[in-house]
């Protein structure tokens, strides 16, 4: 996507070059830096903030939906989809305000400080202690965060599409026409500070997320995550008003999307105005159009509706390519993150752009070439299409990876079910009968059977064989919970507790969950690196507590009538609950069992590398091969049309996968990426096939077709204008 945005930008200021330097009356000086304008450094550095400022709130977005808003997973998606749309539809209102109206100086500073005020009531509206009913969970304040969320985002999708289509256009305005080689130099910085922005916000903005802030009560910092792209965003603005005076301003030309649709739209009003009267078929439908409109304007039109035809089965790549953010990064909150170094699941983003710089010379030195020595005549079209496969092959390897998280997935009770644990404190073996007529289990000294589901209403008790010892514990369970019976034998008796497990979900965010037992004879007082879980009695447990700390190990003290004992603990993981046994002293030491309430994440996030692989690829040969596609195919003059079509097809593709998400109603998510995988394969087969009937064309050519044809037909009323002159002197 970083490579796309760079390529829109080349066309539009390719377009708007154009005009600048055919006419367009441009005011300011320009004061040269190593031979280039100074004023393309405040563009660059102005590019950099922004690009910084929306990839970093972006990252974090899906996961400020889901862990601070509290929403589903299917909500959040849809929403963040939604936002990513905006984004995609506002360039167009951006292009015509700054052709037709502003001019593309204001444009770029009026919708900048819309964009900051975005930023800056996002991060508002994401700090935990906004309101002092916050802490309660009261509905007055999350309406308050939600509604505060949606108007920064809607600012914010506004500010960013409005002056995608404007600032690197304006940064190319501000070269000579003798100054190509320093143009073409420009936008390789442009690019550069683009990735550079995104690379680095990607690794930033998760980690002030991950950070904990609040006055009143701990959160995850999204307000600094926001907050810091929001002192970006507003450094952006400041420099790019900073180097006004230097800057070369075009005034607004007009905009010829606005002309191509008046063209389109008078030839389809006129064309049915005239369906029942006798009047000559035309060749092409636009001809309809040739009362009002020239011949080349025409010609043109048709080109570029040529290839907007075939931009119509594109929006399905898009929808796949985008949810990187959302549902890639959804299933990466169930994985390990230990790199070494924890990586954040919003963080796994980053392999798209790293791979990116990496991939685009590769396949541009290395994979063309030899495709070419084969003598394989690799069409762009067809580059498309391998890009479209290999997107959905993407699709593919995170189902499977899918797959394999969902293996290690605990299974919770159903409505009607319940689910019992044992777990064996003593030092004899045991055998468990469940009432009535189920069937026995046995239970080793210090060990713990998994977690076996019941229908609520079938079991009503349980018998503990022990050594000589018996017992019958009465059951009472509700559905739909989870309960842990812990027993121990103690002389000639049997004593347990029925522990209700108040969990039912996997912990959030890769945390986990320890609780303590007391396995000893007499009270403990536990904590574990001063979080006290109070004072036990035998065998009974403390509440879970949340541990942020996935990667490193705590000390473990109990404090015992006769000694304090202290254990170095396990490191717990991600995402795990466990139950921890405090058994009894060996001079200072602490003898601890750990029993597994919920398994950590198993599954790398390393594995979530091939599906990036594969949708980097497709990218490369889909986005860059398409973006120059269409550049070969369209006129001098109407690049615009065809960048505002293409950004169109962005913005669809997030809005097929509100439709399809919502629609398909799976309850396993490897389905859903298995289904947008078929999608885009058959949509992959419709391209090729379309493709297959596309004539490339040289719009340089029919251009000047047009252009001697018209000087032709000037020549023609020039003579005829002296003929007539010759005439009137005779006479």
């Amino acid at each position: 996507m970083r490579g796309q945005q760079w390529m829109l930008s080349t066309l539009t200021s390719a377009r708007l070059l154009t005009v600048s330097l055919i006419g367009g009356k441009t005011t300011g000086k320009s004061v040269l830096c190593f031979g280039f304008p100074l004023s393309i450094f405040f563009i660059v550095i102005n590019e950099f903030c922004e690009r910084f400022s929306y990839y970093g709130m972006k990252a974090v977005l899906i996961l400020y939906f889901k862990y601070f808003l509290h929403w589903e997973d299917n909500l959040s998606t849809a929403i963040y989809h939604t936002f990513v749309a905006l984004c995609y539809l506002t360039p167009i209102l951006g292009a015509i305000i700054a052709d037709s109206w502003l001019g593309k100086f204001k444009t770029i500073v009026y919708l900048s400080i819309v964009y900051t005020i975005g930023q800056t009531v996002l991060s508002v509206g994401s700090i935990n202690d906004l309101t002092d009913h916050n802490r309660d969970g009261s509905p007055d304040s999350v309406a308050l965060h939600i509604a505060l969320s949606m108007i920064g985002l809607i600012l914010i999708a506004l500010g960013t599409g409005g002056i995608k289509p404007c600032v690197s256009a304006f940064g190319g305005d501000q070269f000579e026409e003798d100054q190509e080689k320093q143009r073409r130099t420009f936008f390789s910085l442009f690019y550069l500070s683009i990735n550079a922005g995104s690379l680095l916000s990607t690794i930033v903005t998760p980690n002030l997320r991950a950070t904990e802030c609040g006055i009143h009560s701990k959160q995850r910092c999204y307000p600094l995550a926001f907050g810091v792209p929001a002192i970006l965003m507003a450094v952006a603005l400041v420099v790019f008003v900073i180097g006004s005076k230097m800057y070369k301003k075009v005034k607004p030309q007009g905009n010829i999307m606005l002309q191509v649709s008046k063209c389109v739209g008078f030839a389809i009003k006129n064309r049915f105005q005239h369906r029942s009267k006798e009047f000559p078929k035309r060749e092409h439908w636009l001809d309809w159009a040739s009362e009002k409109y020239d011949k080349q304007l025409i010609a043109q039109t048709k080109m570029v509706l040529k290839v907007l035809f075939l931009y119509i089965p594109l929006p399905m790549f898009w929808a796949l390519f985008d949810q990187q953010g959302s549902r890639w990064t959804l299933q990466a909150t169930a994985m390990n993150g230990d790199f070494g170094i924890l990586v954040q699941p919003d963080q796994m983003q980053i392999v798209n752009p790293i791979l990116i710089v990496i991939m685009v010379p590769v396949v541009d030195y290395l994979v063309y070439p030899l495709i070419k020595k084969c003598k394989i005549n690799f069409t762009p079209l067809r580059k498309m299409t391998v890009g479209m496969f290999l997107a959905s092959m993407a699709f593919v390897a995170a189902a499977l990876v899918q797959v394999q998280i969902d293996k290690t997935s605990p299974v919770f009770p159903a409505a009607e079910q319940t689910q019992v644990r044992l777990i064996n404190l003593g030092a004899a073996p045991a055998t468990v009968q469940f009432q009535p007529q189920l069937p026995t289990t046995d239970v080793a000294p210090n060990e713990a059977t998994p977690y076996m589901t019941f229908e609520s209403s079938k079991l009503k008790s349980l018998h503990i064989m022990s050594a000589s010892r018996n017992k019958t514990v009465p059951l009472d369970l509700l559905d739909g919970e989870r309960y842990t019976l812990a027993f121990k034998g103690d002389g000639s008796d049997i004593n347990s507790h029925l522990i209700w497990d108040n969990v039912t979900s996997k912990p959030e965010e890769g945390k986990n969950l320890i609780r303590f037992i007391n396995n000893y004879s007499l009270p403990v007082n536990v904590t574990m690196d001063g979080m006290a879980f109070g004072v036990l009695d035998p065998l009974s447990v403390s509440n879970y507590s949340v541990i942020t700390k996935q990667d490193k190990s705590f000390t473990i003290n109990a404090s015992m009538p006769l000694a304090t004992c202290t254990v170095v603990s396990k490191t717990f993981g991600y995402g795990s609950a466990y139950t921890i046994s405090v058994n009894d002293c060996t001079g200072s030491h602490l003898n601890v069992t750990y029993f597994e309430d919920i398994a950590p994440n198993t599954v790398h996030m390393a594995w979530q590398i091939p599906q990036y692989f594969l949708l980097t690829c497709g990218e490369v040969v889909f986005s860059v091969t398409g973006l120059e596609f269409s550049y070969s195919q369209a006129p001098s003059n109407m690049k615009s049309v065809l960048q505002a079509g293409w950004l169109l097809t962005v913005a669809v593709g997030n809005i097929i996968v509100l439709i399809v998400a919502g629609a398909s109603k799976l309850d396993k998510q490897w389905a859903e990426y298995v289904l947008f995988a078929a999608l885009l394969l058959v949509v992959c087969i419709i391209f090729a096939i379309m493709a297959s009937f596309y004539t490339y064309v040289d719009p340089n050519e029919i251009e000047a077709q047009f252009s001697e044809e018209k000087k032709g037909e000037d020549k023609k009323d020039q003579d005829d204008n002296e003929k007539e002159a010759e005439a009137d002197s005779r006479m």
